[in-house]
């Protein structure tokens, strides 16, 4: 199932890409970024779906998204000052924070015990996230290795019909990538810089 944002309403697209998830399936939606594929952050046999459709390798984890603050206890037992104020700075927006991640998280989401989480910007994703108001996996829409999709057509020729809902939003902007930040220990690290500058202390 194609949705076309340019023909149908924001909140059908909405409506049938969360039913698609609750329901345990695999959407691909556009982000601030480029497009990504999407599962319930719960549901293993559509997180596994993913990998295989992506021939990810297993041990690269997953990121997720998330449409507000509240939802990390999901997610995470433990947020530092640091991350506090992290948040509060650059989300919503392209950073990407790695937390302590809770034992009860499917494996593929966990790299090194962390879980790697954003409020996206504003965006279809940042509205999906908020509506569903769970964890949905955030992975590039591309076969690995391959360049991430900005657009329908690419979807269709990565992924044929493997997908069960795809949310076309036009061409994707494809701008810097998240910066992405370790908080989960004493101190926050910088792991790859990216489109917001972090002043670490």
């Amino acid at each position: 199932m194609t949705i076309t944002l340019a023909r149908e309403t924001l909140e059908t697209a909405l409506r049938e890409a969360v039913a698609t998830l609750q329901g345990g399936g695999i959407i691909a939606y556009p982000t601030e970024t480029f497009y990504g594929l999407g599962a319930k952050y719960d549901i293993l046999s559509a997180i596994e779906r993913i990998y295989e459709v992506k021939r990810r390798p297993a041990e690269k984890a997953m990121p997720l998204i998330i449409g507000r603050r509240e939802l990390l206890p999901l997610l995470t037992d433990s947020v530092s000052a640091q991350a506090e104020e992290l948040m509060r700075t650059f989300w919503p927006g392209p950073l990407t924070l790695l937390f302590s991640a809770r034992s009860v998280l499917p494996a593929p989401l966990v790299s090194g015990g962390r879980v790697a989480v954003r409020i996206p910007g504003e965006s279809f994703a940042l509205r999906l996230a908020l509506k569903a108001d769970f964890p949905i996996t955030a992975t590039s829409a591309n076969i690995s290795a391959h360049p991430p999709a900005r657009s329908l057509e690419m979807i269709l020729d990565y992924f044929g019909d493997s997908l069960d809902c795809i949310i076309d939003g036009g061409e994707s902007p494809g701008n810097i990538p998240s910066t992405i930040v370790d908080v989960a220990g004493e101190k926050i690290a910088l792991l790859r810089k990216g489109a917001v500058d972090i002043p670490l202390r």
